[in-house]
């Protein structure tokens, strides 16, 4: 039975229930000695008999008791009262990982930054020979102080770890024997979706089953999208054990390669060949941290599809360059003194709307030439997607009317007009709305750039060559075969005009 508020438990008084998991029920609770707010885990009186489950609650206790650390959630107190075992911990005030992933991807510098606190509080488990085998979303609390680490209930001591159990100014001592009877081989404990393939196999845990576990909320936090799924838990553990994880930029395709590569290192089968402590993920992670854009030097995959983006990338690139180019001009050109700032903004979809960064990829946000809007695509509780803009001096967005089922949005050098994909064709649209103008077919298309002499660039099937046509409509023309420019392609200064020639 739940506890009633009021109800005290030595000095804690019950304010009300925060949630309750396999483990235990976690309340609200007053201390009433230091009046401060506190969480307090109960084990249930159903399951306190359990012997097995009573042990393990009495081990998280004693993990959380020998970590102290700024990301992992702190013991205040452990006690016993009318059969009632109890844990006293911090309070928290925010959203778990698992909570906000509901609302999509985090942007990478967030990713990046839970990531490096996780990575440290896992590694200063693993210094006190705690093995936390339940790394996951729902086991990671977003705070204004930051991520903390919660829920030691499955933890593995490693055999002989000594854990202070005076004050602290103490010298008394407890070492902890082999626990056999409760992690046995054999044993699987932990979720399925984020259990490394030893776990599966019945395999003893150590460090590096958590660091799989940990690339596996990387790669969730990164795309949106769990690492491992299936209609099946057998598809699930299949996934785990057999099958690799294509590239993230093919979720997400503003994926650094260097970050994919380290979530790829932490998510390989063979424990031998993962990273070894999580204090080199942590490494890994702080570096990419401070190069901001991790991809530049890499190698780039050969594929078909991959050699077409080569060309799209530059040639978008040019187009953005190049419309920028007057304005650049007439601000310094004149010998007016001004100074370059780096500006930095969260972008937040609008309430009741949410963008898609996996499955059916709808296009990145894409920022105007000017600079002024931004655009992007995002989709409402009933699955319909539209374009929406919003200028950065302001947190409102307005959704384009005609423009349901857009994709890959891209804008016209005058950052007046955006382009995007819709009912298999490549249509236009004025950014401040009216009615939606179709260009030309595009049946599958993965993005288009829009050049300066009235020319759009795009791939209208993700197997096809790049392709150009005017934005006023009219007949298409190959730029791309098989990754090559096309015989008879226009040449690139026939798509974008000089700035010095633009009126």
């Amino acid at each position: 039975m739940p506890l009633a508020t009021g109800i005290r438990l030595g000095p804690y008084e019950i304010l009300g229930p925060l949630g309750a998991g396999g483990m235990g029920e976690v309340y609200k609770a007053r201390d009433t000695r230091l009046d401060r707010t506190v969480a307090i885990k109960v084990l249930p009186a159903h399951i306190a008999t359990n012997v097995e489950l009573r042990r393990r609650f009495e081990r998280e206790a004693r993990a959380i008791s020998a970590l102290s650390h700024p990301h992992i959630c702190t013991l205040h107190d452990v006690g016993r009262q009318d059969g009632i075992d109890f844990l006293v911990m911090e309070y928290l005030i925010g959203e778990t990982l698992a909570s906000r992933l509901t609302k999509g991807a985090l942007p990478l510098e967030q990713t990046l930054r839970v990531g490096i606190q996780i990575a440290d509080a896992l590694d200063r488990a693993h210094r006190a020979g705690i093995v936390h085998r339940d790394l996951k979303p729902a086991n990671v609390m977003l705070t204004r102080g930051g991520a903390k680490l919660l829920d030691f209930g499955l933890a593995q001591v490693t055999p002989g770890t000594v854990f202070g159990t005076g004050s602290s100014g103490g010298a008394s001592h407890a070492t902890v024997a082999e626990d056999g009877a409760l992690t046995g081989e054999g044993t699987i404990l932990g979720t399925l979706q984020y259990m490394a393939p030893e776990q599966l196999e019945g395999k003893p845990a150590d460090a590096r089953t958590d660091i799989f576990a940990f690339g596996a909320l990387l790669y969730q936090m990164a795309t949106g999208h769990e690492a491992f799924r299936g209609p099946s838990p057998a598809a699930v553990i299949s996934a785990i054990l057999k099958d690799h994880l294509p590239p993230m930029v093919d979720v997400q395709p503003l994926t650094p390669p260097a970050f994919d590569r380290v979530v790829q290192t932490c998510l390989a089968k063979d424990p031998d060949e993962r990273w070894q402590t999580a204090h080199d993920v942590k490494v890994q992670l702080t570096w990419l941290e401070k190069e901001g854009d991790a991809g530049e030097g890499q190698p780039v995959p050969s594929s078909k599809r991959d050699a077409l983006r080569r060309w799209a990338v530059p040639i978008g690139a040019l187009a953005v360059t190049l419309a920028c180019l007057p304005y650049i001009a007439s601000r310094f050109g004149a010998g007016e003194s001004q100074s370059l700032r780096l500006v930095r903004t969260v972008i937040t979809p609008p309430d009741g709307v949410h963008f898609q960064f996996a499955g059916d990829f709808a296009g990145p946000p894409v920022l105007a030439p000017d600079g002024t809007n931004l655009a992007f695509v995002a989709v409402d509780a009933q699955g319909l997607r539209r374009l929406h803009v919003r200028r950065l001096d302001s947190l409102d967005a307005v959704a384009l009317a005609g423009t349901e089922g857009a994709t890959f949005p891209f804008w016209a050098p005058d950052s007046r007009s955006i382009g995007f994909f819709a009912d298999g064709m490549l249509k236009r649209i004025e950014a401040t709305g009216g009615a939606a103008v179709a260009v030309t077919s595009a049946l599958n298309p993965r993005g288009a750039s829009w050049g300066s002499a009235g020319t759009i660039v795009f791939e209208p099937d993700v197997r096809s060559a790049l392709f150009a046509v005017a934005a006023s409509g009219g007949q298409t023309v190959a730029v791309t075969e098989e990754g090559h420019l096309a015989a008879g392609a226009p040449e690139p200064e026939a798509l974008y005009v000089p700035a010095d020639r633009e009126r």
